[in-house]
């Protein structure tokens, strides 16, 4: 039983996943880091209000926070755009010159048409 968990945790995508989710984390803690201080710093200076996380408004008593969620709205932009320009973009690209290739790529001759027809119908047969 460990042997085969062991095979399971040494596999290539489980190890890959685990380092993109470590990454992920520290990425995500990274960006948070920066919506608060620099955009966050940014907005106070525009707006004059330096910590986004105690604005709010106040509705039948109840003081309802906004400023935790715009921040989150921040970083959610920030992420989105690095995972579009960093990972998206490229792949299209890469995508296109792969696409391209193949539509160069010539349709088959008669003869090997001919030959997979043949080889289809002796399979046909043998069943």
């Amino acid at each position: 039983m460990l042997k085969g968990f062991k095979e399971f945790l040494l596999r290539g995508n489980v190890v890959d996943l685990a380092v993109a989710v470590v990454i992920g984390v520290a990425f995500g803690t990274v960006v948070a880091a920066f919506a608060d201080d620099f955009i966050g710093g940014l907005i106070a200076a525009i707006g004059g209000v330096p910590d986004f996380s105690k604005e709010g408004i106040e509705i039948n008593g109840t003081n309802v926070i906004y400023g935790t969620t715009i921040t989150a709205l921040i970083n959610f932009v920030i992420v989105a755009a690095v995972i579009y320009f960093v990972v998206v973009v490229p792949l299209k690209k890469m995508s296109e010159r792969g696409g391209a290739a193949d539509a160069d790529t010539d349709a088959p001759s008669d003869e090997a048409v001919l030959l997979t027809e043949i080889r289809d119908l002796l399979k046909t047969q043998q069943r």
